[in-house]
């Protein structure tokens, strides 16, 4: 399935099951259930959407690059701008890469917030502000 492009996410075919058997396959993986590529959402001037087409014909948002933060305060959401990665729980040259996932401590002009959606999936970045 590697024509595709995609990474082939499953279970490794020398492990065993646990109790000292070996795993068979029933079958393998199908086109439709192959997952994607990480995409990196990294810092950049203006927000930049790409779309991705998903099984049936349904379209999924990616952020590539982004600029702005919808970010939630105690009055409520505020659309505010990124002024830099911190640290990111995921990877920490992910801070050094300024790529902005889930949980990642970004600052904004408001103060630092941290992120609590995933940008890559949902074409925006949601965040709570953590200090003003």
């Amino acid at each position: 399935m590697s024509q595709f492009g995609v990474q082939m996410h499953m279970k490794s075919n020398t492990k065993g099951a646990g109790n000292g058997r070996r795993v068979i396959k029933s079958r393998d993986k199908r086109r439709a259930e192959i997952g994607s590529y990480f995409s990196a959402t990294k810092m950049a001037g203006e927000n930049a959407v790409r779309a991705h087409r998903m099984r049936g014909g349904s379209v999924r948002m990616a952020l590539k690059g982004a600029g702005f933060v919808n970010l939630l305060t105690k009055e409520g959401y505020k659309k505010t701008k990124i002024t830099g990665v911190l640290e990111s729980k995921d990877n920490r040259n992910f801070a050094r890469q300024n790529i902005i996932t889930k949980g990642t401590i970004i600052n904004t002009e408001a103060g630092k917030a941290e992120v609590i959606n995933r940008p890559g999936r949902e074409g925006s970045i949601n965040a709570k502000l953590i200090k003003a």
